[in-house]
Order: structure tokens, then C-alpha cells, then sequence
């Protein structure tokens, strides 16, 4: 099955508050699990490129306590809503929020020994701009981590995964995830992006409907 684009942002409100609202924490809380077990050293200064509503940075924070979280979002909805759970959780604090779009500044490049995205890279019309973002504003040898969903063979398998992973969800909800698989990339494609883009990452399957990307930059830290 062909890839089929979805809108690269969610900038309608109950869009946004239809996907906070919606039970995630099962992928999420394997996302932050498997990056404070593969990269426990490189949990300092970290950003989280495409936060959603802070779900993944705040279950990394209570996670890895001494990190330093920047997050951003293109969507001054889900912003808006990750202030709101930032400053729930009483982690706000640690956890600076960036209301501002892929590529360029901010955040600065070389700032991080970690940069992870979670559920981004099937919003991107060219994939090419999350990898190249994330070596602009990753210190030599920073830990990237991204998780995201794996594109079905065929639009049945695509509404059997909807009901399956989102069957109880608002309508809205299930709508945009059914547009996300669809949206999404094969395994082989990710790893042709990677190689194109120089970038020396492991591509794995997480699960039924993610697959798993992490390695380091070139370098040091």
C-alpha cells in the first residue's frame, strides 16, 4: 500500500483534546522505559521534538529525575495542553516547552545528549527534516530515540488496527489514527531515510503497530 499524507499539524482544538485524552500510556510508557534502559548516561540535557501533550516528557521526567527536558510542538493546541499537564504534574520546572516548528532554531544546534520524537515522523510530508533536525541540535554522540507508527499492508488491516487500538476512542480519535497509519512508513523506508541521511540508527518493530529507531550521533559526548 502507497503512503497517504495527513495534515502535518493538529491545530484544531478538539482534534488536540480528542488525542490527549486518548489511552496511549501503554506505547508511551514502553517509549520512556526503553530509552532510560538503553541510554541511562545520556538523560541530561534532552529534547523531545513533536511532544503532543507532554505525556512521554512527563513520564520521562518522574523517570529519569536529573534530566533537563525541552519539548516542542508546531500545534498551539497541544501546547496549550502540555502547559496544562506540565503544570499538573508539578514537573514544570524541568520541562521547558517550545511552542515553534521543524527545522531551525530554536532550540540551538549542539544543545542536547539526547533528542527523541514519538508518533512525528508519519506527519512529515519529507521525513528528511526530523533526521536532519535532530543532528543539528544533538551534541556529537547524542542518544536519538524515536517511536513511531509502522504503515499497514492494506486499508483493511488499517481499520482492523484502528478498532483494535483505538476502538473505544472518540470518533475523532479513531479518524486521525486510521489517517495515521495510513500516513505512516515500512521499516525499509525508514531505513533508506537513515541512509540517506547518514545516520548509522538500528530500525526495529515495538509492538503490533510501532517500530522502534535509536543509536547515537557521530562523535562523543
Amino acid at each position: 500500500m502507497e503512503r497517504i499524507l495527513e495534515p502535518e499539524l493538529m491545530d484544531d482544538e478538539q482534534q488536540s483534546v480528542a488525542y490527549a485524552q486518548a489511552d496511549f500510556s501503554t506505547s508511551n510508557q514502553l517509549f520512556v522505559d526503553s530509552l532510560v534502559r538503553d541510554f541511562p548516561t545520556h538523560l541530561r540535557e534532552v529534547l523531545d521534538i513533536g511532544c503532543g501533550p507532554a505525556d512521554v516528557v512527563i513520564r520521562l521526567a518522574r523517570a529519569a529525575p536529573t534530566a533537563a527536558i525541552t519539548a516542542l510542538d508546531g500545534s498551539a493546541p497541544m501546547i496549550a495542553l502540555a502547559r496544562d499537564a506540565t503544570r499538573a504534574s508539578g514537573l514544570n520546572d524541568r520541562i521547558a516547552l517550545l511552542h515553534t516548528r521543524i527545522p531551525g532554531p530554536p532550540p540551538a544546534a549542539g544543545s542536547f545528549d539526547a533528542v527523541l520524537s514519538k508518533d512525528l515522523l508519519h506527519h512529515l510530508p519529507d521525513p528528511q527534516v526530523l533526521w536532519n533536525e535532530m543532528k543539528r541540535v544533538g551534541r556529537p554522540g547524542a542518544a536519538v530515540y524515536v517511536m513511531d507508527l509502522v504503515r499497514p499492508e492494506n486499508l483493511e488491516a488499517a481499520h482492523a488496527m484502528v478498532k483494535d487500538g483505538a476502538g473505544s476512542e472518540d470518533p475523532i480519535l479513531q479518524r486521525d489514527f486510521y489517517n495515521s497509519l495510513l500516513a505512516a512508513f515500512s521499516l525499509d523506508e525508514v531505513r533508506q531515510q537513515l541512509r540517506d541521511a547518514a545516520l548509522e540508527l538500528t530500525v526495529t518493530l515495538a509492538g503490533p503497530r510501532h517500530m522502534l529507531i535509536k543509536g547515537t550521533l557521530p562523535g562523543r559526548t
